[in-house]
């Protein structure tokens, strides 16, 4: 029998800071609980938030080449990996619900807050500020990555027969003011593609 490999001593700094970062990460587990208005493409169940995470991540992996110039894709790809975490405590704000936006975006400042600090001090600001870069759109990288996460669910509500459209009685109107416009300003490439079909499709209800 092969004897186990010892472990290293720990010092207490490391010691802390791994409990500290262990404690991010258990309480980012449930995230895996929190429910989306959007369905997967077979419409068995609503999809949740950690799977939206990881999809828009895959998304902007694969679409990376639209992006422009100026783009760093693996910080958009950071970016995408946290921006929903505030829905642990905040949860789900529909893009095409009844939102109350100045009260939800004060309980997402309020979970970003709590849930970051949870880290330790280096990694809560540098999270903290990447999550305030997503949400302030105004960075060549947050656009695309706002164009990113714009593009998933129309994508797959295309596919699935039209998904939450239908139940929140979306127009074409509304999708060109609430995902068009952010899907154009950071992914133009994206929206060309996409408009099109959303046109056909909304043209046939």
């Amino acid at each position: 029998m092969t004897a186990p490999a010892p472990a290293m001593d720990l010092t207490t700094d490391q010691r802390d800071r791994l409990d500290q970062q262990m404690s991010f990460l258990r309480e980012a587990d449930k995230l895996k609980g929190v429910l989306r208005a959007s369905k997967l493409l077979d419409n068995s169940r609503r999809e949740n938030s950690a799977e939206h995470s990881w999809h828009i991540m895959l998304y902007a992996t694969v679409l990376g080449e639209h992006a422009g110039p100026d783009v760093d894709v693996s910080r958009v790809l950071r970016m995408l990996l946290i921006h929903d975490i505030v829905e642990i405590d905040a949860g789900d704000a529909p893009i095409h619900g009844h939102v109350d936006h100045e009260a939800m975006a004060l309980k997402e400042a309020a979970a970003a807050y709590r849930l970051f600090n949870l880290l330790p001090p280096d990694q809560a600001r540098d999270f903290r500020a990447l999550w305030d870069e997503f949400e302030a759109a105004q960075s060549p990288d947050a656009q695309f990555a706002k164009a990113i996460d714009r593009t998933q669910t129309p994508v797959g509500n295309l596919y699935s027969g039209g998904g939450s459209w239908i139940e929140y009685n979306v127009t074409m109107d509304q999708l060109d003011a609430r995902v068009g416009t952010p899907i154009n300003r950071g992914a133009p490439v994206l929206w060309a593609w996409l408009r099109p079909l959303l046109a056909g499709f909304f043209a046939k209800r």
